[in-house]
């Protein structure tokens, strides 16, 4: 294998009330997550990553995103999507940037859900049982701050210090009760030309 994966977990999240009140629609969430051998444990400081790049991280941009689109239904219904990687504590933040910070990885996963967006993203280096947060934002729009949502998990026995953790998350929906508008809503308040919003 280009890379060894030794486990992988789906987890589905329904919201029916928040706030106290019931949900119009259910914000369903999904996460898809990978556990693999950190494929530059023990060998010191290694200058080029892109051989074990070029290797393992096409693998887990197919794997997981067929996880999350055969939970989901389809491409077309998932609404906003990210990605995280957590490093074990052996490893270099760089190694859990390497395996997500490509379009190696991300690109399985933007086609399949037709998006436009940059894919929200989230790495750090923690022990087993480390929080993993998943940022989500809507797959064609940045501004939609309905689908501003983060995923949280653990996984008890990952990563272990040489191994890597890589996930994709998705939700159906936004939040509940959205009601605190949208940045183009701001942009126009503050006197911002909303197709410039840096102002260059």
């Amino acid at each position: 294998m280009s890379i060894q994966i030794r486990k992988t977990l789906l987890q589905v999240e329904t919201t029916l009330i928040e706030g106290g009140k019931t949900a119009p629609l259910p914000l369903k969430l999904y996460s898809a997550f990978a556990v693999v051998k950190n494929p530059w444990a023990g060998k010191g400081f290694v200058e080029d990553l892109k051989p074990e790049i070029h290797a393992g991280a096409p693998v887990l941009g197919e794997l997981l995103t067929r996880m999350i689109i055969e939970a989901v239904g389809s491409g077309e219904s998932v609404e906003g999507y990210g990605k995280a990687a957590v490093v074990g504590l052996d490893g270099e933040i760089e190694h859990a940037s390497a395996l997500i910070h490509t379009l190696r990885f991300g690109n399985h996963y933007r086609n399949a859900v037709g998006a436009k967006s940059y894919l929200a993203f989230c790495n750090t280096r923690g022990p087993a049982n480390a929080p993993i947060m998943i940022p989500l934002m809507d797959k064609n729009d940045e501004g939609r701050r309905s689908h501003y949502l983060t995923i949280q998990a653990a996984i008890p026995d990952a990563p272990a210090a040489d191994e890597i953790l890589v996930a994709l998350g998705a939700s159906v929906g936004g939040r509940p009760h959205h009601r605190i508008g949208d940045r183009y809503q701001d942009l126009k308040d503050l006197g911002h030309d909303v197709t410039n919003p840096a102002g260059v």
